[in-house]
């Protein structure tokens, strides 16, 4: 296992089971907590009443059931022993003359800590209050005001924490319990739980199927992850319930911060069980950034330690189970119409706005034919769209220079003509020649002053045509160049609003060709999607014999794509090194060898941190994806921060 990156491996199991026959119930528990163990699980949930079935009705009452249900758990406590993991098993629980549905938490041969469940439903096919108590009625008011009436039970000799303010801490990480209605009361028990400190919170449940229900659950969990920024583990009862009335689904997720992780098959006929990870750094990322997220560890909740064995064994399994996207970037499968919609409506209100504030009379912005001059020029001409002006408005001038192809050049061209928009050329191969003789260059020497000059004369142009023209320039320059710094300073690296400043290169990409699918003609299509086939290039270096590009950009930063997943995950959660190389070993898994993953990573973070100078006096533009590099927004950083 990998848990000094931060990962806790978790199983959501959903046993077999014969209602009432917890000698039966308890072996397949047991037989499940094995199988766990064979995958590394650390922490194993199984459903609310697991050992005795939930719907034993008035069985409940029985002394016989109750009794079996504590020979049950004593048998599962005893497997447990000298393994390494913590089992959260689900039980009746005689108490002072008073039955409470709990939760046990079980690790090496002990019960460490009873969870009693807070709300009872009794409305419609449930009847709880007829045969449990409320673990609320433990404590005497209140879990935040108040002493503990039954602060401990003994159990075989030994006394255990009970009641409902139980906090579980390992080593690594903390977690809490609640059991199926608590999540869904107005208060839930998970937040205020979370709010003490629980990374984790564990639902046992038997949350009984309808139709319409496993997909709200799943809304519900996921949405109860993200406000309280933690893992949540739910599993519900299944195959061997009573269908009297009602019927079990065997529903079992695995949510963390908002994503929903794993989602079990349900209707199984047999046993059944989800394993993934919970990155408890994630959590703890976004706990620190979000100033409201507050708790007092030394308030009115009970710490309980838990220290499970360790094995070693643990070590060796990999890789992880959960997945990494290549692109965390792109929208996922169910949303992508709706998610490029979403990104081109803020790129476009974001111009709008500046250029109704401003009562400029035209945007100006250079062509070069390639993705992001691509995707500023269809913001731009969808934002004269929604204000109802001319596309002529929009002043689009492509500067051809010594390293401009035939390719960029005709689809430069055209493109601008197919959209409607004014077009100027303007070549700046004289003039560059012009200036370099002037600043003693050599015109042989295609260095990077060589490159630069050519750069900060197109910006030149673009700004004295906007003075001429009474307009705006439009910056074109993306997110990934922004964090390499692949921009040349007072050169493409400065415009009056850098519309693509929050879209990464691969979003970039995929919006082009969203675009190109879902917006335009048939021969603006065509345009689109040769220029998505291009190779990223500046263009600045002359082409070759053929008058094909020489200067390909990958060829010198890296792919972006691995780039883009540097980005994102160094961005929005801080990590280590350490761990964006290994999940990126994951993600791209058969596409680059560990050593190439290593180097660019490398390249990006040494980029990175020595180019923040050109980052602190970037034009605005609008934050589109949920980080931004903008040093009024995001991301603050001193220009010469030391790196190793």
């Amino acid at each position: 296992m990998t848990t000094n990156l931060g990962y806790v491996r978790v199983a959501a199991a959903v046993p077999k089971m014969r209602v009432a026959d917890c000698k039966y119930n308890a072996n397949e528990i047991k037989k499940q907590i094995k199988e766990a163990l064979q995958e590394g699980v650390e922490v194993i949930c199984f459903p609310e009443l697991s050992l005795t079935g939930y719907t034993c009705a008035d069985l409940f009452f029985t002394q016989q059931l109750q009794q079996d249900a504590l020979i049950g758990l004593k048998d599962i406590c005893a497997y447990t022993r000298d393994l390494p993991i913590i089992v959260l098993v689900g039980s009746p629980l005689k108490v002072d003359n008073n039955l409470y549905n709990c939760a046990f938490v079980i690790t090496d041969g002990e019960v460490v800590g009873v969870v009693p469940k807070i709300n009872l439903p009794n409305t419609g096919e449930f009847y709880e209050k007829r045969w449990f108590s409320s673990g609320r009625d433990v404590l005497e008011n209140n879990v935040n005001s108040i002493r503990p009436r039954i602060p401990t039970i003994e159990l075989w000799g030994n006394d255990v924490p009970f009641g409902i303010d139980l906090l579980f801490a390992t080593k690594d990480y903390s977690f809490g319990i609640e059991i199926c209605e608590d999540l869904w009361s107005p208060l839930p028990a998970s937040t205020q739980l979370a709010i003490q400190g629980a990374e984790i919170i564990f639902n046992l449940s038997s949350s009984n199927c309808v139709t319409g229900k496993h997909e709200f659950r799943q809304r519900m969990i996921t949405q109860q992850s993200a406000r309280v920024h933690c893992g949540y583990v739910y599993t519900s009862s299944g195959i061997g319930e009573s269908t009297t009335d009602i019927v079990f689904s065997g529903s079992t997720y695995i949510a963390e911060n908002g994503d929903m992780l794993e989602i079990g098959e349900r209707f199984q006929m047999d046993s059944s069980m989800i394993i993934t990870e919970i990155d408890v750094e994630r959590l703890r990322i976004d706990r620190q950034r979000n100033t409201n997220f507050t708790h007092d560890k030394h308030g009115h909740y009970r710490h309980i330690n838990v220290a499970p064995l360790e094995s070693d064994s643990q070590s060796s399994i990999a890789p992880i189970h959960r997945h990494f996207p290549k692109t965390p970037f792109l929208p996922k499968r169910t949303n992508c119409a709706e998610y490029c919609e979403d990104v081109l409506n803020l790129q476009v209100h974001g111009l709008l706005r500046r250029w109704q504030h401003t009562h400029a009379e035209s945007l100006v912005i250079g062509i070069s034919g390639g993705l992001d001059s691509t995707l500023a020029l269809l913001v731009c001409v969808l934002t004269a769209d929604r204000l109802g002006y001319s596309r002529s408005q929009v002043i689009g001038v492509t500067m051809p220079g010594f390293g401009t192809s035939d390719r960029t050049y005709n689809n430069a061209i055209e493109l601008m003509g197919q959209v409607g928009i004014s077009i100027h050329e303007i070549p700046i191969r004289d003039m560059a020649t012009q200036h370099l003789n002037d600043i003693g260059h050599d015109i042989h020497q295609h260095d990077i002053t060589y490159e630069n000059a050519q750069a900060r004369i197109r910006t030149l142009i673009l700004m004295d045509m906007a003075n001429k023209y009474n307009g705006i320039v439009v910056g074109t320059g993306d997110m990934s160049e922004l964090a390499l710094g692949w921009a040349t300073y007072c050169g493409d690296q400065m415009s009056m609003y850098g519309i693509n400043a929050g879209v990464p290169k691969t979003l970039v990409r995929y919006l082009v060709k969203y675009a190109a699918e879902n917006i335009f003609g048939e021969r603006t299509r065509e345009i689109l999607l040769d220029i998505v086939d291009t190779p990223v290039s500046p263009e600045l270096l002359p082409t070759d014999e053929d008058g094909n590009i020489a200067q390909k950009t990958e060829d010198k930063v890296g792919p972006y794509e691995l780039h883009d997943f540097f980005l994102y995950y160094f961005l929005r959660y801080g990590f280590t090194r350490e761990k964006i190389a290994y999940m990126a070993s994951l993600a791209f898994d058969g596409v680059y060898t560990e050593e190439v993953i290593e180097h660019w990573l490398n390249v990006f973070m040494r980029r990175f941190f020595t180019q923040q100078f050109k980052r602190s006096c970037m034009p605005d533009g609008p934050k589109v994806v949920g980080v931004s590099l903008s040093p009024r927004g995001d991301w603050r950083m001193p220009s010469d921060v030391a790196i190793n």
